[in-house]
């Protein structure tokens, strides 16, 4: 239901409390016999909120010890790379971590200039650290980033990045996630801490911007984007991206203007959400509107979120692209202008992420790489060259560098971003314009996500079901040609999907509310996609109620 202030400016009673945010950080002790108290890693890592006792003092130490003790036993010994965010709780769980690491002689690299780090900095820097070195080199490189992406000011979120850059993998978390309860449950015995002082200055200094946007020539053609004089309007949304943006002008000498440099914590300057909440969502048009009202102003502007793992695209003819629409393009154009990259390397994307991106890539000749929900699933294929793109339908994505070699292997929204000027650039029409050209070769789409209430009991079902539970045959009046629990790459989805000729959903249960998630998408149009959505939660509750 949308919320009648959604896309308007936030008020003052829509602020978060910092001051009772941080105080509820440091005197909340979570029970960790409370499934919503205790440490859980999702898809990215351990979110939460101190004042709902989920995101505290407790949890950030306990799982930093956790890191620890698993790097050890994976024989990592090298430096660790951490970046924070600029929620309000991602400074004093920075400063927890920090404490950890240095009682535990890790080398954390902390950002030179003491400001925020993008996820994707944090990615390319354990990625150069680690080129070269051997699978069990005791010298690799890991990293923790301090962010909850995109949640509300109110939330706090820890991820662990093992050597390979990218995020963790379930058995990584899983181990992590059980250490980090049973110190909660020990009282926290068994972790160790130094001083914030002198936690401080033990941690060595790491110049993650320049590093990184000193590299981007290598993964985007940024002479083509000064030539052509492309108007760039970048608003980092309040986050990390602030100063990167400000660098990338400058350095590479763009028509580069940050839209809004502000930070704030409780993110004021911001549209409120599609709910009402305030949520650094680059894809939502409301959460986007100011951006949105300056569109003219740009050839090219674009928005990330607050630690610059996702992206959003705004265009004076389109407005704002969805994600699904980009992602398309963006892998036709990559695909037809990055002659090093392997012939065979392949098309990754979710398998939520539209079916258009399927008709993209057989018009490639290319083959589709797709996964479960979690970016951690392109992550061997971008080490190893064989996927040369990986998108997910929530605006996430990243590619490899012009010479067909890994440049991150976590979501990068700036080089997204940077890529729509690119297209232009090169092709002299911009990123919407070409989508309508894929629209007019392979047909339009109806898409949309819905969520429908579930409690955890009915959440582990669909988690756990197997496609043989599905006896329906026919989805809004078409023959289901598939119903799978896997992913046609491998790995379980969580829940399931179904397609017809026409028309596909999948239903997946959300790792933090008490719902589960459909996404679904119909070339027969918007009134199809609503019967499709229909007899999706009917399939699904029929599952559920058994």
């Amino acid at each position: 239901m949308m919320h009648p202030r959604a896309g308007l400016k936030a008020l003052e009673e829509d602020l978060v409390d910092v001051d009772a945010l941080l105080d509820a950080y440091y005197d909340n002790h979570p029970d960790p016999a409370d499934p919503d108290q205790a440490v859980a890693f999702g898809t990215s890592g351990h979110r939460g909120s101190s004042l709902d006792v989920a995101f505290n003092e407790d949890h950030i130490a306990a799982t930093t010890q956790a890191i620890v003790e698993y790097r050890a036993a994976q024989g990592i010994r090298g430096p660790l790379f951490i970046g924070r965010d600029t929620h309000a709780l991602s400074r004093p769980a920075f400063d927890t971590a920090l404490e950890v690491l240095s009682a535990n002689d890790v080398a954390a690299q902390v950002d030179a200039l003491d400001g925020f780090t993008p996820t994707p900095a944090i990615s390319h820097a354990i990625l150069v650290h680690n080129r070269g070195r051997s699978a069990n080199d005791p010298g690799r490189a890991d990293g923790i980033v301090v962010t909850p992406s995109h949640n509300p000011p109110r939330d706090g979120g820890f991820k662990y990045n093992p050597p390979h850059g990218g995020p963790a993998d379930t058995d990584a978390t899983s181990w992590i996630a059980d250490r980090a309860n049973e110190l909660l449950a020990a009282g926290l015995r068994g972790v160790r801490r130094h001083s914030r002082q002198k936690a401080l200055q033990d941690a060595e200094r790491y110049d993650y911007l320049h590093t990184y946007v000193q590299d981007l020539p290598n993964v985007i053609d940024l002479e083509a984007i000064r030539r052509a004089g492309v108007r760039i309007g970048a608003d980092p949304l309040g986050g990390a991206a602030v100063d990167y943006w400000a660098e990338i002008g400058e350095m590479h000498d763009l028509d580069l203007t940050v839209v809004n440099p502000e930070v704030d914590p409780r993110w004021s300057f911001m549209t409120l959400d599609r709910d009402g909440k305030i949520r650094m969502d680059c894809s939502s048009p409301w959460a986007m509107a100011s951006l949105l009202e300056k569109r003219d102003e740009y050839d090219i502007a674009t928005g990330n979120d607050a630690d610059a793992d996702r992206h959003g695209i705004v265009t004076p003819d389109g407005g704002l692209m969805s994600p699904n629409d980009y992602l398309a393009t963006a892998i036709r154009y990559l695909f037809a202008h990055r002659p090093h990259w392997p012939a065979t390397a392949k098309v990754g994307k979710t398998l939520v992420s539209s079916s258009l991106i399927d008709r993209v890539v057989s018009s490639l000749g290319r083959e589709l790489y797709e996964v479960p929900v979690g970016f951690k699933w392109f992550v061997p294929g971008l080490i190893d060259s064989s996927v040369g793109f990986g998108g997910e339908e929530s605006a996430g994505a990243s590619f490899l560098r012009h010479d067909g070699s890994v440049w991150t292997t976590d979501k990068d929204g700036i080089i997204l971003a940077l890529l729509a000027s690119e297209i232009l650039a090169v092709t002299g029409r911009s990123p919407s314009t070409l989508h309508a050209e894929l629209v007019e070769e392979f047909g339009t789409s109806a898409y949309a996500r819905v969520d429908a209430p579930a409690n955890r009991e009915q959440k582990a079902k669909l988690k756990a079901l197997s496609a043989e539970q599905v006896s329906a045959t026919e989805l809004a009046g078409e023959p289901i040609v598939s119903a799978i629990t896997e992913a046609p790459a491998g790995g379980a989805i969580g829940g399931l999907k179904v397609s017809t000729e026409s028309a596909w959903f999948a239903a997946r249960p959300s790792g933090t509310e008490d719902i589960y998630k459909i996404y679904a998408e119909s070339f027969r149009g918007e009134e199809h996609l609503g019967q499709v959505q229909d007899a999706a939660k009917a399939l699904v509750d029929e599952v559920l109620a058994d």
